[in-house]
């Protein structure tokens, strides 16, 4: 399984690019965003390779216009918050694959280990600081913010603030976090 490519970039297509390492030119399916970090043609780069996890119905081509649509952060505090409505902005993504997606991977997200899955938003609620962080939660989602957005911004307040905040501290203190 590769890892890591490093090299001279060949080529660049709308959703993948060519990486020259030694001779041996490696077709890598890349997001619009990875694309659109990359050097000029003829410059070095390097990526790191991910495995990625099967969802039913969801393919590479898939996964790569839901990257697209979403940074990886966003993606995994989108899935941790269940926010189905922020998986939908990916082109071919409808509420029933969103549904899907958010099922399947909600529990994996939560337990993920691996570097390359942060889930430093994702603080464990218990049954007396989870109304306080729901109702700041929704209150962001009123005030214009995205669920997934919402939900990263009240779980820093919450680690700042400790478990027992009220509502209104953990709204001044989520505010502060989407303002950085």
């Amino acid at each position: 399984m590769i890892a890591k490519l490093a090299g001279i970039i060949d080529q660049v297509g709308a959703e993948e690019v060519v990486i020259d390492v030694g001779g041996v030119g490696y077709l890598a399916f890349c997001s619009a965003r990875t694309i659109g970090r990359l050097p000029p043609m003829g410059s070095t780069a390097q990526l790191l390779i991910e495995t990625h996890v099967r969802v039913q119905g969801v393919g590479a081509r898939l996964a790569l216009a839901i990257l697209s649509a979403l940074a990886p952060e966003q993606l995994t505090l989108a899935i941790a918050a269940q926010d189905k409505v922020a998986l939908t902005r990916a082109e071919g993504v409808g509420a029933k694959l969103a549904a899907r997606i958010v099922n399947e991977l909600h529990d994996k997200i939560a337990t993920a280990t691996s570097a390359a899955i942060s889930t430093a938003a994702i603080v464990p609620v218990t049954e007396t600081d989870s109304r306080a962080t729901a109702d700041a939660v929704s209150a962001l989602v009123n005030l214009g913010y995205g669920r997934a957005e919402a939900f990263g911004a009240i779980a820093a307040a919450a680690r700042l603030l400790g478990g027992e905040a009220e509502p209104g501290a953990l709204i001044r203190a989520g505010l502060h976090e989407l303002a950085r």
